[in-house]
C-alpha cells in the first residue's frame, strides 16, 4: 500500500428490516451535517470497530467467529470484533439490541437499558462489560452476512465495511435517539430508491447497492435465507467519457444514470 493511502479501518453496518404492509421495510438514518464522514447522507446504522469489540470473553451464541471469518475473508479475532461492533452500533444508534437473557431469547424492551446505551456511545463501558453486567448473551444467530465494501483509496477517511442484515426483534422499537442522526425512517427499498431519484435525500453507492439488492426479496424470511457470495468491493475513481466519476463497482453505470440532478440536491 502506498504511504499516501490511508489504511481502511474495520467497520460494521446493519440493515435492519421488518415486514410491512407494502413489503420489506428497512430502517434508514440521515446523518447530521457536521459528521466527519458521509455528512448529511442516508445510511444504515453502523460505525467503526472499537478495540474493545474484540474482547475474548464476550457472551455469545450463534455462528462462531471462525464461521464469520470465512464468510468475510478475515481472521477470527477480527470477525468477532465485526459481529460485536454490529450489535453495539445497532444498539447505540437506534436502540435495537440483538441480545437476550438466554441463548434462545431476545430482549423485548431495550429501553430499560437506556443508561447503558449512553455509556456505550460515550465509550465508558464495553459491549462485553455491558452484556456481562446485565446477564445478556449476544445473539450472533440473528445476524446474516451480506456484503463487503471498502472506501476508495483516494479518500482521506477509509473503512473496510462489512454489511449485515437483521430482522427487528419483536417488541423492540428503532428510534432516532442518537447524536449522529438528523432524521430516521422506515421505508421499503423501492420507496427509498424512488425518493433518492427524486432528489429528496443522498445515497452513496454502497447504500444504494444494498437497497437495490433488497428489492428482490418478498419478505424478511427470504432475506435471511439468502446465500450471498461476498467479495470485497472497492470503487475506483476514473473520469468517464461524459466527465462523471464512474467508479468500479457493480452496476455503477446504472447508479450514475439514476443519480439526481445536482439542482435537486441543493441544500441536502
Amino acid at each position: 500500500m502506498s504511504e499516501s493511502v490511508v489504511r481502511a479501518r474495520d467497520a460494521s453496518t446493519v440493515m435492519l428490516v421488518r415486514d410491512g404492509v407494502r413489503g420489506i421495510e428497512v430502517f434508514l438514518q440521515q446523518r447530521v451535517s457536521g459528521m466527519a464522514f458521509a455528512a448529511g447522507v442516508t445510511v444504515f446504522p453502523g460505525g467503526g470497530v472499537d478495540p474493545a469489540d474484540g474482547t475474548a470473553d464476550i457472551a455469545w451464541t450463534g455462528p462462531e467467529p471462525a464461521w464469520w471469518a470465512q464468510r468475510f475473508g478475515t481472521d477470527e479475532q477480527s470477525a468477532q470484533a465485526l459481529v460485536a461492533a454490529a450489535v453495539r452500533e445497532t444498539f447505540e444508534e437506534c436502540g435495537v439490541l440483538l441480545a437476550g437473557p438466554t441463548v434462545d431469547t431476545v430482549v423485548c424492551d431495550s429501553t430499560v437499558y437506556r443508561e447503558a446505551r449512553g455509556r456505550l456511545e460515550r465509550r465508558e463501558i464495553s459491549l462485553a462489560g455491558f452484556l456481562a453486567a446485565e446477564g445478556l448473551v449476544l445473539r450472533a444467530d440473528l445476524l446474516r452476512p451480506w456484503s463487503n465494501w471498502i472506501t476508495p483509496e483516494a479518500e482521506p477517511r477509509r473503512y473496510d465495511t462489512r454489511f449485515f442484515v437483521a430482522v427487528l426483534p419483536e417488541g423492540q422499537i428503532a428510534d432516532g435517539a442518537t447524536s449522529e442522526a438528523a432524521h430516521v425512517r422506515w421505508q421499503t427499498p423501492v420507496e427509498a430508491l424512488e425518493s433518492w431519484r427524486a432528489g429528496e435525500h443522498v445515497l452513496m453507492p454502497p447504500t444504494w447497492s444494498q437497497l437495490d439488492a433488497l428489492c428482490e426479496f418478498a419478505d424478511t424470511a427470504a432475506v435471511l435465507a439468502a446465500q450471498r457470495p461476498i467479495a470485497p468491493i472497492m470503487p475506483r475513481y476514473s473520469p468517464g467519457a461524459d466527465g462523471r466519476p464512474l467508479s468500479d463497482f457493480p452496476d455503477n453505470e446504472r447508479y450514475f444514470d439514476q443519480l439526481p440532478d445536482v439542482d435537486a440536491l441543493r441544500g441536502r
